[in-house]
C-alpha cells in the first residue's frame, strides 16, 4: 500500500497473487526513463507511485527529442576526435558541440573525466555497452507496444544517415560493419540509392556522396509515448501524481526512508531515482555524488503536409550533426550539444541552426514551411562522464538509479526501464552487461 500521507487514495493489492513480494515503489521523475520503469514494476505486479513536477509527464527533456530508437547509432558524445574539436568549438554558435566558457570554471572536474574517456580503447567499449542496451531496449518496447497497444506516431521503416563526403561515407561503413556481429543490420547506398530510399532528397543528389540504411530502427513521438503511457499506468492502479514538485529525499547511507514534495511526504519500500539532470542534487545530502553533466539540446517542430518533399524515413545528417523526423503531421529537426550548466533558455541562435542545417538537406520544402509555425525547444540531457546511463542499486541499500541516458533516452528507455525494475525487484535481468552500467564503475560503492 502507497504510505501517502495527505490522503490520496492507493489501490489494493493481493500481495498472493505474485510469487514475490509486491512492493510499494516510489519513482521520481515522469520522462521516458521513470514513466518506462514505472511500467515494468507494475508489469511486475509491484505498488507504483510516479512523480513528476510539471503538470504533463514528458514536459522536459522527453517533450520534443529526435524521435529516433537508433541502435546503430549509440555511441557516446565522447568520441576521440571531440577532444580536440570540443576547444575549437568553444564559444561558436554555429558549432555542433558547443562549451560556453562561463561554465569551464564549474564543469572541471567532469571535463577532464569526460576527456579521459575520449581514449579510442574507453570509447569503443563504452559504445559496444550502448549498442547492447539500445538493441535489448528495442525488444522490450516491442513487447511494450504489444501489451498496451499505445499509439505514439510510431514508424519502423528504420532510418538512415546521409553524407556529403566521400570519405566521410567510407569511415561510417567500416563502423557499421563493425556492427553487424552485435545485431545492427545496415545497408551501404549509393546516391541513387538514397533517392530511392528517401525521394525527398531529390534536390541535393547532386551534393550526395551516399548513404547508411538501418533497416531495424525505429522511431516515434517520445512525448505522446510517455503520456499515453502514463493514462495506461493509471487504468492499470498507478498513483500518477503531477504538478508535484520533489524538494528532498529523506534518509542517509543507511537508507532512504521518505520523499518530501511541495505537496506531501511519501514513503515506499524502495525508490527509483529517474530525474535526469536535477539526481546528482537530490542524492547529494545523502553523500553520494554523481558524475553527470547537463547538456541542452535544441529541436524545432514544423507542420508538414502528405506532400513528396517531406521525407517519410528519419534522416540522420552527418555532417551536421541533426536529425530529421516525421511524426505524423509534424516534422521534428532536432540537434547540437551545448554545455552551459543548468540554463534552460531557448537560445534562438541556436535554433536557427538547427532549422537551418536541417532544412538544408530538403529546399523544396524549406521553400514553402511557414515560419510562423515552427515550435522551439531545448531541454538539458543528463550526461554520465563516460557517456554510457547510470542503472540500478546505489550505495543507499533503497535506492535505484535510471539516470544519465545522454542524447540516447527514448532509444534506452525501454531497456533501461526493464533492466532497473527487474534489479529493484530481486530479479535476474535479461540483460547480462547491466553491472556494467551499475554507478559501482564510478566507485561509489
Amino acid at each position: 500500500m502507497p504510505r501517502c500521507i495527505d490522503g490520496h487514495q492507493c489501490p489494493e493489492w493481493d500481495r498472493t497473487e505474485y510469487g514475490e513480494t509486491a512492493l510499494h515503489i516510489v519513482v521520481i521523475g515522469g520522462g521516458l526513463m521513470g514513466t518506462a520503469t514505472a511500467w515494468f514494476l507494475l508489469e511486475a505486479g509491484h505498488e507504483v507511485t510516479l512523480l513528476d513536477r510539471n503538470p504533463e509527464l514528458a514536459a522536459e527533456g522527453s517533450y520534443a527529442n529526435g524521435g529516433i530508437l537508433h541502435a546503430g547509432h549509440a555511441a557516446p558524445w565522447n568520441s576521440p576526435a571531440v577532444a580536440g574539436q570540443l576547444l575549437r568549438w568553444v564559444g561558436r554558435e554555429a558549432s555542433p558541440l558547443l562549451l560556453r566558457p562561463g561554465r569551464l570554471p564549474w564543469m572541471t572536474r567532469w571535463g577532464l573525466g569526460f576527456l579521459r574517456h575520449c581514449r579510442a580503447r574507453d570509447h569503443e567499449y563504452v559504445k559496444a555497452l550502448n549498442t547492447r542496451l539500445a538493441l535489448y531496449g528495442r525488444d522490450r518496447m516491442a513487447e511494450l507496444r504489444a501489451a498496451t497497444g499505445i499509439e505514439y506516431d510510431g514508424d519502423q521503416r528504420g532510418s538512415m544517415k546521409i553524407f556529403r563526403d566521400r570519405a566521410a561515407l567510407d569511415a561510417a561503413q567500416s563502423a557499421a560493419e563493425a556492427l553487424e556481429p552485435l545485431g545492427i543490420r545496415s545497408r551501404t547506398l549509393d546516391a541513387d540509392g538514397v533517392l530511392e530510399q528517401e525521394p525527398a532528397l531529390a534536390d541535393t543528389r547532386a551534393s550526395l556522396a551516399g548513404g547508411i540504411h538501418f533497416p531495424d530502427d525505429e522511431s516515434g513521438d517520445a512525448c505522446r509515448f510517455v503520456r499515453e503511457l502514463g493514462r495506461v499506468l493509471v487504468e492499470r492502479g498507478a498513483s500518477v501524481r503531477t504538478g508535484e514538485s520533489v524538494s528532498r529525499i529523506e534518509g542517509d547511507r543507511s537508507g532512504v526512508r521518505s520523499v518530501v514534495t511541495d505537496r506531501d511526504i511519501i514513503q515506499g519500500d524502495r525508490y527509483v531515482l529517474a530525474a535526469g539532470v536535477d539526481a546528482p542534487a537530490l542524492v547529494r545530502p545523502l553523500g553520494l555524488r554523481l558524475p553527470i553533466e547537463p547538456a541542452k539540446g535544441y529541436s524545432v517542430t514544423l507542420p508538414v503536409d502528405d506532400g513528396a518533399d517531406v521525407p517519410r524515413v528519419p534522416l540522420i545528417d552527418e555532417a551536421h550533426r541533426v536529425v530529421i523526423t516525421r511524426l505524423g503531421d509534424r516534422l521534428r529537426i532536432a540537434g547540437t550539444v551545448e554545455f552551459t550548466g543548468f540554463d534552460r533558455t531557448i537560445r534562438l541562435s541556436r535554433v536557427e541552426v538547427v532549422q537551418r542545417q536541417g532544412l538544408s538537406n530538403l529546399p523544396s520544402l524549406a521553400s514553402r514551411l511557414d515560419p510562423d509555425k515552427v515550435e522551439p525547444w531545448a531541454c538539458l540531457r543528463a550526461v554520465s562522464i563516460d557517456g554510457a546511463p547510470v542503472l540500478g542499486a546505489s550505495p543507499i541499500p533503497n535506492l535505484f538509479l535510471n539516470t544519465a541516458p545522454g542524447h540516447l533516452g527514448w532509444t534506452f528507455a525501454a531497456g533501461a526501464g526493464q533492466v532497473v525494475a527487474d534489479q529493484v525487484g530481486g530479479r535476474v535481468t535479461g540483460f547480462d552487461r547491466a553491472g556494467e552500467l551499475s554507478p559501482r564503475r564510478f566507485g561509489l560503492i
